[in-house]
């Protein structure tokens, strides 16, 4: 895997959070699934990227 991919799913991951915080804060609860919801598709990503190198090595 390219640091490249592995730093935007991070990034994706933390703006995720960064988005269910400011929901949860602001009670607004369309907020908190959207962070979740870009979470999952970042760890989703790096897991699809941990397969790829477990067989490329």
């Amino acid at each position: 895997m390219s640091g490249t991919d592995k730093f935007k799913n991070d990034g994706e991951k933390v703006i995720g959070m960064a988005k269910e915080a400011a929901g949860g804060a602001t009670d607004n609860d369309k907020l908190q699934a959207e962070g979740r919801a870009n979470q999952t598709k970042a760890d989703l990503k790096q897991a699809g990227e941990d397969i790829k190198d477990a067989f490329r090595g």
